[in-house]
């Protein structure tokens, strides 16, 4: 399992969709081009629902995402 060194940790565990990519978002634009934003999520959905949004929004990267036991982890980078 990689660790990423991440700016800030957001922790929407217990939240269902779509406040995770919500949140994400609301957070992300309060990093710096290159930051890195961990996710934690307990939405099983948050899997494909972060993939999808990082893929169609500029100045996002999905770095990786991690499947643990009963916690998703998802790692984005601000590109621009």
């Amino acid at each position: 399992m990689t660790q990423y060194e991440a700016t800030e940790t957001l922790d929407v565990k217990g939240e269902n969709c779509p406040m995770p990519v919500v949140k994400t978002k609301q957070n992300i634009d309060q990093l710096a081009e290159g930051e890195i934003l961990e996710v934690l999520a307990t939405d099983p959905g948050s899997m494909s629902d972060l993939g999808g949004w990082a893929d169609t929004t500029d100045g996002v990267e999905l770095v990786d995402q991690q499947e643990g036991d009963d916690v998703y982890t998802h790692y984005v980078r601000k590109t621009e």
